[in-house]
């Protein structure tokens, strides 16, 4: 799922550049494009340092991100 995020937030970066620069004779879709690349970017480096943090947390703890995670079960008397 986050590197469908990633994935998006690099689109939106990219469709703002694009916008900015066919905006680039009139100062209106030059602004939008550019608000957009800078909340793309924004989003990008929140969502890429998140995934470090997590990442670092899991070594630090020893936790296998691999690992599949088991629900707990109710025994039922027979």
């Amino acid at each position: 799922m986050v590197p469908v995020l990633i994935t998006l937030a690099l689109v939106a970066f990219f469709w703002g550049l694009v916008r900015y620069l066919m905006g680039a004779g009139g100062k209106g879709g030059a602004a939008k494009g550019k608000d957009l690349m800078i909340w793309g970017l924004i989003t990008l480096f929140v969502m890429v340092s998140v995934w470090g943090i997590v990442r670092l947390a899991q070594d630090a703890l020893g936790v296998n991100p691999n690992a599949g995670a088991t629900s707990p079960q109710v025994l039922y008397p027979q």
